[in-house]
């Protein structure tokens, strides 16, 4: 077996690992503000429609990999710095709606996604865990409080 020679075996990620391109002709990385201010732009450009994935990589000049790098930026950044809310359906796509209420039917689609992953986690492993250990103290607080998180989660969804 040879030696290993540091590199690594390139990877899914990032498109220049997963081609096993190196040294001279390997292109240059984006940063993630680049990749989001691009992905931001074509956006607001867009507004009030949205973009799908394969748009966006049209019209930013990136690639998939690029173009959803710039939308964790966006995400974990840029929205809040531009107050401007970033929503994704499967019809419209990614997109900043101008309107309130379409701010709040994403929010409220997320937290029902969240309530309906947290029941089944409750359901299919905590409350089981709980009953079958009773004495378990720890099974008991974690059901304790994933409850108090579904009913918080309960009252977001439906608005009240």
């Amino acid at each position: 077996m040879p030696a290993s020679s540091g590199q690594g075996t390139p990877g899914q990620g990032d498109p220049d690992r997963r081609s096993g391109r190196r040294g001279g002709g390997q292109r240059a990385r984006l940063p993630a503000n680049v990749c989001g201010e691009r992905v931001r732009v074509a956006l607001m450009e867009a507004r009030p429609a949205g973009l799908t994935l394969k748009q966006l990589a049209i019209a930013t000049g990136m690639s998939v990999y690029y173009v959803r790098k710039g939308l964790l930026w966006i995400k974990d950044t840029a929205a809040m710095e531009q107050l401007t809310p970033l929503t994704w359906t499967a019809k419209e796509g990614f997109r900043f709606p101008p309107d309130p209420a379409d701010w709040i039917a994403y929010e409220r689609r997320q937290f029902h996604t969240e309530l309906t992953r947290i029941t089944r986690l409750i359901t299919a492993t905590i409350a089981p865990h709980a009953s079958a250990r009773p004495g378990d103290k720890a099974a008991r607080i974690m059901l304790a409080q994933l409850e108090g998180v579904r009913a918080t989660f309960e009252s977001l969804v439906t608005g009240q």
